[in-house]
C-alpha cells in the first residue's frame, strides 16, 4: 500500500485493531508455519510479516498521514503491540523504527529527514538497529567515544557498537556520537542517521550460547553521513536521547515478552495443581493486571503530550523483574524434574540474562527515579 492510500484508510477502533491483528497472527500461523516465541520483538525476524503489518497501516500509527501514518492514539498503537507481543509474533524487523527511531525523527527531524525516512519506516522498507552502547562503556550511555568529525557536506564517523541487535539485517542505524571534545561527558553528544550501505562500515556476528544472532559489533570507519542525516540540534543529543530511551523502556515489550511462556503455563492446570502452584500462577496474573495498567497510564500520558521519562523506567523495572519471575516459576511446571523438557521454557530462560540489562540496568533506572523523586 503506497502512502497515498494509506491517508485514505479510516480509523478503525481498538476493538477493531485487536481483531484485525489476530486475525493477521491466525493466517501466518497457517500459511508460514509461524512458532511463538518469548521476546519476539528482537528474536523473530520477518520482514515479510513487516510488510503485511504496513500494508493494513499498523507501523508508524501514531504518524501524520503525509509520512503514511495513521494519525491514531498512543493507546490504539499500544492494543496493537500487545497483541503482537501476546501472540509472540515475528515483529523484530521493524519494531525499533516503529518504536523510538521514527518518533525522534518526527519530534526532532529536519523536514527533509521526515520525509528521507519516515514514509520508509511505514512501508516497511527501512529497518533500523540502535548505536548505542560501545565495547568497555557498560551502562554509561555517556561515555560514548565514537566520534563525528565535521566536513564539508556533513560528518565523518569514527568508532565501534555493540549489541547491535539485527544491524545484519538493517538498512539504517540510529547513532549516538561525540561531536565535540568536552569534559564533561553529557556536553557534545548528537545523533545521527546512518544508511548500513555507506562504504566503511562493518558487521560482525555476536552467537550466543543458543547458537542464536541477533546481536552484533558495527564498526565505523571513517563513515560519510550527510548534513541532513543529523537529528536535532547537534551537541544536543544527551537530552534528546533521554526523551527517546522513554519510548523503548515504557512500551509493553517490558511487560509481556515471556507472555507466550506464561500461556503455555495455563495450558497446563492439572500440572499446577499438582504443584500446588495455583497461588503463584494467580500472583502473576494479578502483577501481570497491574503492569498492563502502568502501560496504558504512560500511554495516555503521551497522548496529552507529557513526558513520561520516570514512568518509563518504573514500568521497565517493574516489568523485567515479572519477566524473569514468569520464567522462575515455568521452571517448576515446565521445566522441572518429573516434567517432559519444554521448548517455549527453553527458549525463554535463554533470553532472561538480557531483560534487566538492555533499555538500562536497574540501578540506572533506580537513580532516573530517586532524581524525580527529589524534586518533588
Amino acid at each position: 500500500m503506497t502512502v497515498e492510500a494509506q491517508s485514505s484508510v479510516v480509523r478503525l477502533s481498538t476493538d477493531e485493531l485487536r481483531s484485525q491483528v489476530r486475525d493477521l497472527v491466525e493466517l501466518w500461523r497457517a500459511e508460514h508455519d509461524f512458532v511463538p516465541v518469548s521476546d519476539s520483538w528482537l528474536r523473530s525476524y520477518d520482514p515479510a510479516f513487516t510488510k503485511a503489518l504496513a500494508e493494513r497501516g499498523l507501523i508508524g500509527m501514531t504518524w501524520p498521514r503525509q509520512y503514511g501514518g495513521g494519525e491514531y492514539r498512543n493507546v490504539d498503537r499500544l492494543a496493537v503491540t500487545e497483541e503482537l507481543l501476546r501472540a509472540g509474533a515475528p515483529v523484530s524487523a521493524h519494531w525499533i523504527a516503529d518504536r523510538q527511531i521514527g518518533p525522534a525523527i518526527l519530534r526532532h527531524g529536519s523536514p527533509e529527514l521526515r520525509e528521507s525516512i519516515l514514509p520508509g519506516i511505514t512501508r516497511g522498507d527501512y529497518l533500523f538497529c540502535l548505536g548505542l552502547s560501545e565495547p568497555e562503556a557498560g551502562s554509561d550511555l555517556a561515555a560514548v567515544r565514537t566520534f563525528a568529525q565535521r566536513v564539508d557536506g556533513g560528518w565523518r564517523l569514527t568508532g565501534r557498537k555493540i549489541w547491535t541487535s539485527g544491524a545484519h539485517f538493517a538498512t539504517h542505524c540510529y547513532v549516538l556520537a561525540r561531536t565535540e571534545k568536552s569534559d564533561k561527558k553529557h556536553v557534545g553528544l548528537s545523533e545521527f542517521v546512518v544508511d548500513m550501505t555507506t562504504t566503511g562500515i562493518d558487521v560482525t556476528p555476536i552467537v550466543d550460547l543458543a547458537g542464536e544472532h541477533h546481536f552484533n559489533e558495527t564498526a565505523f570507519d571513517n563513515v560519510f553521513v550527510p548534513e541532513v542525516n543529523l537529528i536535532g540540534v547537534e551537541g544536543q543529543g544527551w537530552s534528546q536521547v533521554i526523551e527517546q530511551l522513554s519510548f523503548e523502556r515504557g512500551g509493553p515489550e517490558r511487560v509481556l515478552s515471556t507472555y507466550p511462556l506464561l500461556a503455555r503455563m495455563l495450558e497446563r492446570p492439572d500440572r499446577i495443581r499438582e504443584l500446588g502452584m495455583q497461588r503463584d500462577i494467580g500472583v502473576l496474573v494479578a502483577r501481570l493486571a497491574t503492569l498492563r495498567r502502568l502501560c496504558w497510564d504512560v500511554a495516555r500520558r503521551m497522548d496529552s503530550g507529557e513526558s513520561t521519562v520516570v514512568e518509563a523506567a518504573t514500568l521497565k523495572m517493574l516489568g523485567n523483574t515479572f519477566e524473569r519471575d514468569v520464567v522462575a516459576v515455568a521452571r517448576d511446571v515446565l521445566g522441572g524434574p518429573n516434567s517432559a523438557p519444554d521448548s517455549f521454557y527453553g527458549q525463554a530462560l535463554l533470553a532472561t540474562p538480557g531483560f534487566s540489562l538492555r533499555g538500562g540496568a536497574a540501578d540506572v533506572l533506580l537513580s532516573i527515579i530517586a532524581k524525580q523523586e527529589a524534586k518533588l
